[in-house]
């Protein structure tokens, strides 16, 4: 296994221990969470024989409204590949459920 990082602006739900996955498939596992300049840092250990480019992507999705996260992460297309200890910042953060339900409920009243 190997250990990645991604950078993203908000981990709300996520925790050590939850999936890593490409195309739904668990590929890793969450090992640690560390804020660094107001940023979440994610660090995750995931299947060593990958091929995920350097331009890979990751975004943070709810597994069901109940909560329970997980990383999905998106392939690019380069030819260079993410090495031992690489990081992804191009990714998405968590939105919550309640933060749309809220902002479906304004909107609508406008």
């Amino acid at each position: 296994e190997i250990t990645l990082k991604a950078m993203f602006e908000n981990v709300a739900g996520l925790k050590i221990g939850d999936n890593v996955k490409v195309s739904g498939i668990n590929i890793g596992k969450i090992i640690d969470l560390r804020l660094v300049e107001n940023e979440a840092l994610v660090f995750m250990s995931v299947e060593k024989n990958l091929y995920l480019p350097e331009d890979t992507s990751a975004r943070i999705t709810s597994s069901n409204l109940l909560g329970g996260s997980y990383i999905e992460i998106i392939p690019g297309i380069s030819e260079k590949v993410l090495q031992e200890n690489e990081t992804i910042f191009d990714t998405t953060s968590s939105v919550s459920f309640t933060d749309l339900l809220g902002k479906m409920i304004f909107s609508n009243n406008k």
